[in-house]
């Protein structure tokens, strides 16, 4: 399995590279925080028909722990897919690394250019709703 270290992404961000970054979480999970540039499907078949199999394609979940993005990198990998990498460590290695994230407007298009999408969040500007029980996501990841 081809990876990526949060500094490289980091470093691709920052260039402008061209590639497509997938959130392989929940919906909510992706509104919760995101990496910036990051899209999201609903479904596998609405993601093979957005992604052409040429892309550079990165996919991430939620931590180390996390198997959504394994899941997602095998089927793409099958699927023909042969620039596919993943980043393991998800939204709360880049968190802990004070990366920016986002928050909010589900993105589920291809369309719009990085510089298009909503600005960039650090961590520490992300607002703190009314506390509430933690859900708890599939992956074990408390939200």
């Amino acid at each position: 399995m081809n990876q990526i270290a949060g500094n490289e992404l980091w470093e691709k961000l920052e260039r402008g590279d061209e590639f497509k970054l997938v959130m392989t979480l929940s919906a909510l999970a992706y509104q919760a925080k995101h990496i910036p540039t990051s899209i999201h499907f609903e479904t596998a078949e609405d993601m093979l028909g957005a992604l052409d199999p040429g892309d550079e394609i990165i996919v991430y979940c939620a931590d180390i722990h996390c198997a959504a993005s394994i899941y997602t990198y095998r089927l793409l990998e099958r699927q023909g897919y042969s620039r596919v990498r993943r980043y393991p460590g998800g939204v709360a290695d880049w968190e802990q690394a004070g990366y920016p994230l986002l928050r909010g407007s589900l993105e589920t298009t291809t369309n719009r250019s990085p510089a298009e999408r909503e600005p960039a969040l650090r961590p520490s500007q992300l607002s703190r709703p009314t506390p509430r029980p933690p859900r708890i996501t599939p992956c074990g990841v408390a939200l």
